[in-house]
């Protein structure tokens, strides 16, 4: 079973640009939220990432991962492939 992964983001975000092309690239399939401007989504994924409101915002099994920088720095350290590897339950 793939592990669940989702992604809040703008259309016209280049840090969500980059963090769903860093998961094409892993060829992970993903749920993506696309909030412009929907604040009862963002509310939502606010709640979810501990009041995070920048964008984006990444859950693998829902696991809050963080943002853009985050995502990378975790493949950087050889972290976000075990993660990725995990089924969701």
């Amino acid at each position: 079973m793939a592990p669940k992964v989702e992604i809040y983001t703008w259309s016209r975000c280049p840090f969500c640009v980059q963090a769903k092309s860093l998961l094409d690239r892993k060829g992970v399939a993903y749920e993506e939220y696309c909030i412009d401007g929907d604040e009862d989504t963002r509310d939502v994924m606010a709640a979810r990432s501990n009041g995070r409101r920048s964008l984006p915002q990444i859950f693998i099994n829902d696991q809050h991962i963080g943002g853009c920088d985050d995502i990378h720095a975790l493949d950087n350290a050889g972290e976000l492939t075990p993660l990725l590897e995990q089924a969701a339950t």
